[in-house]
């Protein structure tokens, strides 16, 4: 499972031939949730407050790179990496 970006504890994953809709994996210390790119929402999992926000606006900030590199794993290519939240 690639790592996309890491930032403030949080690390943002994606799997290779990962299930519809289109998502990234957000860890942050036991926690993780799933996040659909396109509505920028958590539709599995759960995370704290504060760093559901932070993931939530880097999504937002992200959000073309994170539907290119869904499309390059999901076409056997490699994944990029993705700037950190600032």
């Amino acid at each position: 499972m690639p790592e996309i970006s890491r930032f403030y504890g949080i690390v943002i994953r994606m799997f290779y031939e990962d299930h519809l809709p289109a998502h990234f994996h957000a860890e942050y210390e036991e926690f993780e949730a799933l996040i659909d790119i396109a509505r920028q929402m958590v539709f599995a999992g759960s995370l704290p407050p504060r760093a559901l926000g932070m993931v939530i606006e880097w999504t937002t900030i992200h959000h073309g790179e994170l539907i290119g590199i869904w499309d390059d794993i999901h076409n056997f290519k490699p994944a990029g990496k993705i700037a950190p939240l600032p």
